[in-house]
C-alpha cells in the first residue's frame, strides 16, 4: 500500500467508527484534503475492497472497514495517548473510587462495572489466581482405597478432596505420608512439587511418590475451582448497538458466551500471557468466533505478579483508542487497588 491509500484507508475507518455509516468516495474526498479526483478515490477503494480491508454493503454504494481493515488500522494507523493515572479524565477518576475496597472480589465486581459504565459495551473481569501453594496437607482414611485430602493455603483456606488410590493405605502410612510432605514440600507451588515427582519418582517409596501425585492432582482440582470465575457486567449494553441490535441470532450467541463464561477465560488467560494491551478483532481470537466482536484486555497485578486479566468487549466499530485507554488505566487502578495492604 502506497501513503495514498493508507491515508483514505484511515480516514475511511475514523469516519466510520464516528459515524456507523458508510463512507462513499465524495465524503473521503472532503475529509483528506488530498487534491483528487472522485474518479481517482474510487480506484483506491476498489484496490482496498480487492485487498479484502474494505467491504460494499448491498444498500449502499459506500465501503466500510472489514476486520482486516481494523486489524491494519489498529496496528499501524492508531496512536492511543497513555495518561497517568492521576491524570484520567473527571469521569474516570470519579468511578476509580469504587475500587478502593478492602475486599478483592468488590474490586473485581467494582472494575467489571467501571468497564462497562465507560465503555458503554460489556466489561469482564477474571477473579486473581491464587497461588498453587499448600502451607499443610494432612491425608485421612476414609475406608478402603479411598482417602480424604485436606489442602491448607498460606492464607488458611481450606480446601478437602475425596480421592481413590490403587492400593489400600493404614492410616498409619498416611500419617507417615503427611510428615514426610509436609516437611519436604510445603511452601512450593503445585507445579514445582509435579516437577519434583519427576526428578525424584525413583527415590520416593512408591505410596509416597503416589499419595504425593494425588494431593497435587487434588490441589489443582481444588485451585481451578476457586478461580475459574469471570465477572460480566453490561451485556445489556450490546442491545443498544446499531451494528448488530436487529440481528437476534447474533445477539443469542453473544449473550450465550456470557453466560457460559468458558471461552471467556480461554480467551482472558491469553491475554494474561502478554505485556500490555492486546486487542482481538473480529473473531481472531478464535475464542470469541464472532465477526461482529471485538475485544479490548489487558493484565493486572498483584505486588508485580499478574494474577488476573480485564477487557471490554464490543462491536468491531468502536474507538479503539479510548478502549486502550480505559483498559490500560483500569488494569493499572486495579492492580493499585489489590496491593494495598
Amino acid at each position: 500500500m502506497d501513503d495514498r491509500s493508507r491515508t483514505l484507508l484511515k480516514i475511511l475507518v475514523e469516519r466510520y467508527i464516528a459515524d456507523g455509516q458508510p463512507v462513499g468516495s465524495r465524503t473521503l474526498s472532503r475529509a483528506s484534503g488530498l487534491e483528487l479526483s472522485p474518479a481517482t478515490i474510487r480506484n483506491v477503494m476498489a484496490d482496498l475492497e480487492e485487498l479484502g480491508l474494505i467491504a460494499s454493503p448491498h444498500t449502499s454504494a459506500g465501503r466500510i472497514p472489514t476486520a482486516k481493515g481494523y486489524r491494519l488500522f489498529v496496528d499501524t494507523m492508531l496512536t492511543a495517548r497513555p495518561f497517568e493515572v492521576e491524570q484520567a479524565p473527571p469521569e474516570m477518576a470519579a468511578v476509580a473510587q469504587q475500587l478502593h475496597a478492602d475486599q478483592p472480589q468488590r474490586v473485581i465486581a467494582s472494575a467489571a462495572q467501571m468497564l462497562s459504565n465507560l465503555s458503554n459495551f460489556v466489561g469482564v473481569v477474571t477473579a486473581p489466581r491464587k497461588a498453587g501453594v499448600f502451607r499443610h496437607i494432612e491425608f485421612l482414611r476414609l475406608g478402603e482405597r479411598r482417602v480424604l485430602v485436606i489442602l491448607v493455603s498460606p492464607d488458611g483456606d481450606v480446601q478437602n478432596r475425596v480421592i481413590f488410590t490403587n492400593q489400600d493405605f493404614t492410616q498409619t502410612q498416611l500419617v507417615e505420608a503427611t510428615n514426610f510432605l509436609n516437611t519436604h514440600y510445603a511452601g512450593i507451588t503445585l507445579e514445582e512439587m509435579r516437577l519434583r515427582i519427576k526428578g525424584e519418582v525413583d527415590t520416593l517409596r512408591a505410596e509416597i511418590a503416589q499419595l504425593m501425585q494425588a494431593a497435587v492432582d487434588a490441589g489443582s482440582e481444588a485451585l481451578a475451582e476457586s478461580t475459574d470465575q469471570v465477572v460480566v457486567s453490561g451485556e445489556r449494553n450490546l442491545l443498544g448497538v446499531q451494528d448488530f441490535g436487529q440481528d437476534m441470532g447474533s445477539l443469542r450467541r453473544m449473550f450465550d458466551l456470557f453466560e457460559q463464561k468458558t471461552q471467556l477465560l480461554r480467551l482472558l488467560d491469553t491475554s494474561s500471557r502478554a505485556e500490555g494491551v492486546r486487542i482481538f478483532i473480529g473473531g481472531e481470537s478464535r475464542v470469541v468466533p464472532f465477526e461482529e466482536l471485538s475485544v479490548v484486555s489487558a493484565p493486572y497485578e498483584i505486588d508485580g505478579q499478574v494474577v488476573g486479566t480485564l477487557g471490554v468487549i464490543g462491536p468491531t466499530r468502536m474507538a479503539y483508542d479510548r478502549m486502550i485507554q480505559i483498559v490500560d488505566i483500569t488494569s493499572r487502578m486495579v492492580s493499585h487497588a489489590l496491593s494495598q495492604k
